[in-house]
């Protein structure tokens, strides 16, 4: 092994070793970013969140994107084929050069108004899922970016072998989901019937009660899901069932 190739192992190792020790992704993702750095060579590193509009990216130098830059970023990214393919597309470690000439990169207005003050010529992203917040799946978008020299395979190669151990990581350290509160046996029996397609007066029939006990059953039941109508609690009852949504005694 060269002597480079030891080094760019070492950097690795490094970051493999830091997301062993994690407790959480909040004291995390401060220490990561500078051993990412080093990891895949470059002059700035974006970690953006993208569970919500509410998440702001972290960057490697702090302080990196001003709201000024944010701001046209979200009004010109829609444009930029590295962003469709981080957040669209598969998410794999992508080099910019891979998707565009340097001519149609300039030609955008996000290099104008963003990448260009960023002293962003070279770039490299991916994304991967973290997991789930508020019971949505979530991903992470990292972007490395280099005012001169492109990035290299070895660079790709050591993303992606980080971007497998990020993704389980964050995984592992998303707050679990919320399990619903057990239904009761009878509104179990009358939630199999409705995601089956049967109306109140059928499952009624089946069952053998009214159709007034089959529509306090469901109230209950929606309470409980946290769902307004048959559609949602259908969809809850077979996401769910039999494990999550168990029937109370």
């Amino acid at each position: 092994m060269s002597a480079a190739a030891e080094a760019g192992l070492r950097r690795i190792l490094a970051v493999v070793d830091l997301l062993g020790e994690a407790v959480d992704e909040e004291s995390l993702v401060p220490a990561l970013l500078p051993l990412l750095l080093a990891a895949v060579p470059g002059d700035s590193i974006v970690w953006s969140p993208r569970a919500g509009s509410a998440d702001r990216p972290l960057t490697l130098p702090a302080g990196l994107l001003t709201d000024d830059l944010r701001e046209a970023f979200a009004r010109e990214s829609a444009a930029d084929p590295l962003v469709a393919h981080t957040t669209l597309g598969p998410g794999t470690p992508m080099r910019r050069s891979t998707l565009q000439t340097p001519g149609a990169f300039h030609a955008l207005a996000a290099y104008t108004d963003v990448y260009r003050p960023c002293g962003s010529e070279h770039q490299l992203a991916m994304s991967f899922p973290a997991g789930r917040a508020e019971g949505v799946p979530r991903r992470v978008c990292v972007a490395f970016s280099r005012s001169g020299g492109d990035f290299s395979d070895d660079d790709v190669a050591a993303a992606a072998v980080l971007r497998t151990r990020l993704s389980r990581v964050l995984g592992r350290l998303a707050p679990p989901m919320p399990v619903p509160p057990p239904v009761t046996r009878r509104e179990s029996a009358v939630l199999a019937l409705l995601a089956r397609g049967l109306t109140n007066q059928q499952i009624a029939h089946r069952l053998a009660i009214s159709p007034r006990t089959v529509d306090k059953h469901l109230e209950h039941a929606y309470a409980k899901l946290q769902v307004g109508g048959r559609v949602e609690a259908a969809n809850a009852w077979l996401t769910h069932s039999p494990a999550a949504v168990r029937p109370a005694p």
